[in-house]
């Protein structure tokens, strides 16, 4: 009987133990998500819906656009490149990678261009909050063709970035939304021909 009472007492300790370590995760999660960006939780959950419904974190952390009917490589490229200027950010290179591929191979390989855009004062001031953030730069607008030949403009999702931690200052997120909508702008107006 003695073993039994032991062997429960040992238990019911056991259990007030995990109960307290675990609480104390939690509160200290919680404690550090009250510290994030008002948008956090919600960039997060859109995350987390994206992710499940296409099986893919990848497909959950871009933007994608469909070219619309009769627009070309060619238009996507003048387009690009004309409203990056008039939206005063710079083309600092491009890759064809099909190109590349195809060079590579001695194959055919369906289209495939990333365009390089750059603010360099919105990089700067990236960099001095925090260098990770070189892995963002430059930013990219990729123009793929898929298996069926339609023209898609791919970009990440720089919501992540701006939204998704403890809140960046407020002068560097308004230069960094301004950066996430003139890609979308740029994205937007592409793939409708607009130049």
């Amino acid at each position: 009987m003695s073993f039994i009472k032991n062997t429960l007492a040992t238990i019911g300790l056991l259990s007030l133990i995990l109960i307290a370590v675990s609480t104390a995760k939690i509160k200290s999660t919680l404690d550090a998500v009250d510290t994030f960006d008002e948008k956090a939780i919600d960039i997060y959950s859109r995350f987390i819906e994206k992710t499940i419904s296409s099986g893919s974190p990848v497909d959950a952390m871009i933007v994608k656009i469909k070219a619309a009917d009769g627009v070309t490589a060619e238009d996507i490229e003048t387009s690009i490149r004309t409203i990056s200027n008039e939206l005063n950010i710079k083309n600092v290179g491009e890759l064809p990678l099909s190109k590349q591929v195809e060079a590579m191979s001695g194959q055919a390989y369906r289209y495939v261009k990333i365009y390089l855009l750059c603010n360099a004062m919105t990089a700067a001031s990236m960099l001095n909050y925090n260098d990770a953030f070189a892995s963002f730069l430059p930013c990219r607008i990729s123009v793929v063709e898929d298996e069926q030949g339609a023209l898609w403009l791919y970009t990440m999702d720089l919501n992540l970035m701006i939204h998704g931690g403890k809140s960046i200052p407020p002068a560097l997120k308004a230069d960094a939304i301004k950066v996430r909508d003139t890609l979308n702008e740029i994205m937007r107006r592409s793939a409708e021909g607009d130049f």
